[in-house]
């Protein structure tokens, strides 16, 4: 069983950076996929970005793509969410989330490939 905590959301202007931290317990990161979704109001959860630690494969969504990069940090067990050039529309609630280390990479953006959730953080960007 993994657990994992969600930091570094909040307020920021338009244009402005955010870096989000997704950090793992109960078991290493190693071999797994890692991936972010974020939930807007009223909307449904979507696929931001996923690294997959074997191999180090990466996939982002098309509207993030340029403006966020997902890295890892093997030493802390954490994976981060660099956020720059953000926009109102970034505006959600920010989830991490592990698999099991079997998702292939055609798989990476679908919620039911991750057994392991975390609680979530607010990002809010205002105009």
């Amino acid at each position: 069983q993994v657990q994992l905590a969600e930091s570094g959301g909040g307020l920021v202007q338009a244009g402005g950076s955010l870096r989000l931290s997704c950090a793992a317990s109960g078991r290493s990161l190693g071999r797994v996929a890692v991936a972010w979704f974020r939930q807007a109001p009223g909307k449904e959860r979507e696929f931001v970005a996923a690294i997959r630690m074997r191999d180090d494969y990466v996939s982002y969504a098309d509207s993030v793509k340029g403006r966020f990069t997902i890295s890892r940090d093997n030493g802390r067990n954490t994976v981060w969410l660099q956020m720059v050039n953000l926009i109102p529309d970034d505006t959600a609630v920010y989830y991490c989330a592990s698999d099991r280390g079997t998702t292939i990479v055609s798989s990476l953006p679908s919620q039911t490939a991750y057994s392991y959730w975390g609680q979530g953080t607010q990002v809010t960007v205002s105009s």
